[in-house]
């Protein structure tokens, strides 16, 4: 059997149609506050095993102490080992506001989990997708830096 590709061997999975996108236009960036999400499935807790599901953690924004507890083995982790702004630039965000290229840092950020195993994402999306939401949105958030793993 010839492999035809990725596209091949998933088109018949069902997905859900998230309809138009809801977006306001942000601040310039200078003026702009920024918050990190990653799905690296990052921890302050030093526990090494994703245990929250479709939820995800709130990373104090000065914690740099962060243990990565991705499921997937899929990826080359020495990156990250060497320097966790791969995954999580806070100290490249902190950089960007000593210089004005942004106007401030969050005071929190967001980790969840990329390898989801659920296709449908329905807690993500009906639950902790709009907590945290609302989280960045009460933290003033204007911008968010997207590190997807």
């Amino acid at each position: 059997m010839i492999d035809r590709g990725i596209r091949d061997r998933y088109e018949h999975i069902d997905t859900f149609d998230h309809g138009d996108p809801a977006a306001t236009v942000a601040p310039p960036l200078a003026e702009a506050r920024v918050a990190i999400v990653t799905t690296a499935g990052l921890r302050p807790d030093g526990v090494g095993a994703w245990a929250d599901g479709q939820g995800y953690v709130v990373l104090d924004g000065p914690a740099r102490d962060l243990t990565l507890a991705h499921a997937s083995a899929n990826f080359d982790r020495s990156g990250v080992a060497a320097d966790l702004n791969v995954v999580h630039p806070a100290d490249r965000l902190a950089e960007a506001a000593a210089d004005g290229r942004i106007g401030s840092v969050a005071p929190r950020h967001l980790a969840f989990m990329g390898a989801q195993l659920d296709h449908t994402l329905t807690t993500l999306r009906l639950d902790t997708g709009p907590s945290a939401a609302r989280l960045l949105l009460d933290d003033g958030v204007d911008v968010v830096l997207l590190t997807p793993v």
